[in-house]
């Protein structure tokens, strides 16, 4: 098997049921952080090579295969067999709707720890040490085996709730209390939304969301912006920053270059706005030499220096006619 065959998995993610805690709203379309949830899920397991959302049909941000349980409404067990139906991958990644914090990070970990072991799924818990088995990778082999046996036993699997699947695997349970956030009260979706304004998680979160409403799938370093727009700000004028962090993407699409480009754009505009500050610092230190003094490192007009003390010439220690003052980079201040 080939490394990208074995990092082959398909995602099922449930997106019917009722949202009774939230008055029977439409929960998947609830947004937060400018984004609906089925959209922020759906973004953190792109990579999945087929996805299949258990619910009635809506808009979504990018293509996935849509499915139905059997009636609508029969419950979790009823939807994610529907779902199973459309996948064929070895490894399947089982998630519900409603999970703000999800990212492409933690779906590779849970892939990555079931890969890694002989288990049959593995699954988070949240901050209370429960099992969160609409957060997990299973091998899609064992949870068929579990569907039929509960099929044979109760005669269908209608309002079943998920521990009765789950019961029958050998599970590893991987805390992460923020991942396995899920919104099922208004409270909750609070909660959520206070939390991407908070400082450590604004910019991220802005960054992720632009990118998906301009149809962007780029990752760049964004250090490296941060530190351009912070140089153009300080070093030429504060409007400077966006505008130029601008002109570097448009340079970037120009020469239809990924992140590289982007890279190579921000370091040369980088450096312009590294000189600019250099010369005004330049000016700005001549500008405070003391009264009737020639700024460090000029010629008195009219006058050559020769020799010893010659009336005029450079003071001692400084560099020579038309040098400017040694600096070791821009000031910061």
């Amino acid at each position: 098997m080939t490394s990208n065959e074995s990092a082959v998995y398909d995602a099922v993610v449930l997106a019917g049921g009722g949202a009774r805690r939230l008055g029977g709203a439409d929960k998947p379309g609830v947004r937060v952080g400018g984004r609906a949830l089925l959209d922020r899920v759906l973004a953190a397991c792109v990579d999945a090579r087929a996805t299949v959302v258990v619910a009635a049909h809506r808009p979504t941000d990018r293509p996935v295969r849509w499915a139905r349980e059997d009636p609508p409404g029969a419950g979790p067990v009823a939807a994610l067999d529907a779902g199973l139906r459309h996948t064929a991958a070895d490894d399947v990644l089982v998630l519900s709707a409603d999970l703000p914090f999800l990212t492409a990070d933690t779906v590779r970990r849970l892939l990555g720890v079931l890969r890694a072991g002989t288990g049959e799924g593995v699954l988070l818990t949240d901050g209370e040490g429960r099992d969160q088995p609409l957060v997990a990778a299973y091998r899609t082999a064992a949870l068929r085996r579990e569907l039929a046996v509960l099929t044979a036993d109760r005669g269908g699997l209608a309002g079943l709730p998920l521990r009765r699947l789950t019961a029958g695997l050998e599970l590893t349970r991987v805390p992460d209390p923020v991942a396995s956030f899920d919104c099922d009260t208004w409270d909750d979706i609070a909660s959520a939304r206070a939390r991407i304004r908070e400082h450590d998680h604004v910019l991220d979160e802005w960054i992720s969301a632009v990118k998906d409403e301009l149809g962007i799938d780029l990752d760049v370093d964004t250090g490296a912006l941060l530190d351009l727009a912070r140089d153009a700000a300080h070093g030429v004028a504060r409007p400077a920053a966006p505008l130029t962090t601008f002109l570097v993407g448009y340079a970037a699409a120009r020469a239809q270059g990924g992140p590289e480009a982007v890279a190579e754009a921000a370091r040369k505009a980088t450096a312009l706005a590294l000189r600019w500050a250099q010369e005004a610092q330049t000016e700005q230190d001549r500008a405070v030499e003391p009264t009737g003094t020639e700024p460090t490192g000029t010629v008195p007009t009219g006058t050559e220096p020769v020799g010893g003390d010659t009336t005029g010439a450079e003071p001692a220690g400084t560099d020579t006619a038309g040098a400017e003052p040694t600096r070791s980079g821009p000031d910061a201040g």
